[in-house]
């Protein structure tokens, strides 16, 4: 016999996939929260909402798991609704009602009304920058644009979330003036593309602006730049960097590969020389600044010629920062009509070559760091660390400084001075400044 769960009407939200699905969970939740719903994020709750990816094949498959394991539960009462939402049900919403049809209803990345209406509740338009945020309290995810104009051929991202629309630049001020009346002291930007921000709206780009006013607000110390597209990039973004304190020197930016050949196969709208003066650019107008970059390797037709000149690139350009992925063969995308003809033993080895020699790249410039002093944040304690970062990392992706919790005292959320004495590939090692140990009685 069917027992109902125990936790009535209780909303458990699930997130899978990047930080732009992290903010759009939130803002769900501030929705129904809003509405006086018992929500919460990945806990028990009897009705629940999955927010999945749909990007490559990997986070597909953890979606589909994802489905399939709270249907299983649903069928043993375990739970009593299930709603899919996102990228994944945005892009394959006619296959998954055919194959998992025990879901109660799928919704896509522009669904949250009817989303919001099958969880009884009113969409509330007056509702800017309210969010149930779910990350660490000193900072939060805020983004400035959905969708994307580019027309990268491996890139499904315009099928699930559109064309680029940006935000108000009042909308976004008044949102971080939200969050950091919260408490949040870092301001993440996100976007597909951070560099096309104000195209549509302002009719020209306006990054620079939008940061100039997002640097006004009290209580927000740090701004940091994810996701920026080579292509067109606004430059007076670097006079901002460097004449602001508050926006930190650090900008994750997308390069994907260098191979002429490749990049032209990619559409990415550049070459290797256009490539390589942007990142001297960067360097010269901000001398400090951390470079993160992701690649992907095993593209159709990528020789092992264009492998090599990706490889001796990146010992060359000795990011700060890098993650390498291997091509995801992508239905509806421009590269689908290529021959998906680089092994997957090969991609991979590839992959882990890459990571290897950025692996002995950090190593080598985080040993320069030992004997300096940064200010961290303290995001939080885990074991017998305070695990902070400095501007130059950014949250679950980059290096982390690790100090001694038996030793000493650090508050989440608070910055703090923090001298290296030791360093790994990417983890350093610091004692901070100005505070007292803990005493042995």
């Amino acid at each position: 016999m069917r027992t109902k769960s125990i936790k009535k009407n209780r909303i458990n939200v699930v997130t899978l996939g990047c930080s732009k699905n992290v903010y759009d969970s939130e803002v769900l939740m501030g929705q129904l929260r809003a509405n006086d719903k018992d929500v919460v994020h990945e806990e028990d709750g009897n009705i629940v909402v999955i927010n999945t990816c749909g990007f490559i094949a990997n986070a597909k498959e953890e979606s589909v798991n994802t489905i399939l394991d709270f249907v299983q539960k649903k069928e043993a009462g375990e739970v009593d609704k299930v709603f899919v939402t996102g990228c994944l049900s945005e892009r394959y919403k006619p296959d998954l009602q055919k194959e998992i049809p025990n879901v109660d209803a799928y919704f896509g990345t522009s669904d949250l009304p009817n989303l919001l209406k099958a969880l009884e509740a009113d969409y509330k338009h007056e509702l800017i920058g309210e969010r149930l945020t779910t990350t660490p309290k000193n900072y939060a995810y805020l983004k400035i644009a959905e969708g994307c104009d580019r027309p990268c051929s491996f890139c499904a991202i315009p099928l699930m979330r559109g064309k680029h629309r940006s935000k108000p630049i009042e909308e976004l001020v008044q949102e971080g003036e939200k969050l950091a009346a919260k408490g949040v002291k870092e301001l993440i930007l996100i976007a597909q593309d951070l560099t096309y921000y104000g195209l549509d709206l302002y009719k020209k780009r306006n990054l620079a602006e939008l940061l100039t006013a997002l640097t006004q607000i009290e209580g927000i110390e740090w701004i940091r730049l994810h996701y920026a597209f080579p292509t067109g990039f606004p430059m007076d973004v670097l006079d901002v960097m460097r004449n602001e304190p508050k926006i930190c020197n650090y900008i994750d930016i997308p390069l994907q590969h260098i191979s002429d050949a490749i990049l032209k196969s990619m559409r990415r709208g550049t070459t290797q020389k256009k490539t390589s003066k942007l990142l001297v650019d960067f360097r010269k107008a901000v001398p400090d600044m951390a470079i993160r970059t992701t690649l992907i390797v095993g593209y159709p037709g990528e020789t092992e010629e264009h492998y090599q000149t990706l490889r001796n690139w990146v010992k060359e350009m000795r990011f700060e920062r890098l993650g390498c992925f291997t091509y995801s063969h992508e239905e509806n995308t421009h590269a689908y009509s290529l021959e998906d003809d680089v092994p997957e033993e090969i991609k991979q080895q590839r992959a882990n070559e890459i990571m290897e020699l950025q692996s002995q790249i950090s190593w080598e410039l985080n040993q320069q760091k030992i004997g300096n002093t940064y200010r961290c944040i303290i995001d939080r304690k885990e074991g017998n660390y305070f695990v902070g970062r400095t501007e130059f990392d950014s949250p679950d992706v980059d290096n982390e400084v690790l100090i001694d919790a038996t030793k000493y005292y650090l508050k989440q959320g608070e910055f703090v001075d923090i001298t290296i004495t030791e360093a790994a590939d990417f983890d350093l090692y610091g004692v901070p400044g100005e505070i007292h140990e803990i005493s042995e009685n």
